[in-house]
């Protein structure tokens, strides 16, 4: 299995923390493609990187939309 290459192109937002793990929303290049915006759970100190899901600026806009009708 090939090794998996990343660059946090832009740190946005710690949302929560436990222990040495962060929630983070951040702009993430992964192999080299162009940055979109990624939540997951990191672990800087180890250099772990838990399960998460990546957003194109459409889809985060989506997203802010259905959370706005939410009233969050």
């Amino acid at each position: 299995m090939s090794e998996i290459k990343y660059e946090i192109v832009e740190r946005i937002a710690i949302l929560s923390e436990k222990g040495n793990w962060t929630k983070e929303l951040n702009k993430v290049s992964w192999n080299g493609r162009s940055a979109k915006f990624d939540l997951r759970d990191w672990n800087h100190k180890d250099g772990k990187i838990g399960k998460g899901v990546t957003l194109t600026e459409e889809e985060i806009a989506n997203l802010k939309e259905v959370l706005n009708t939410l009233g969050v």
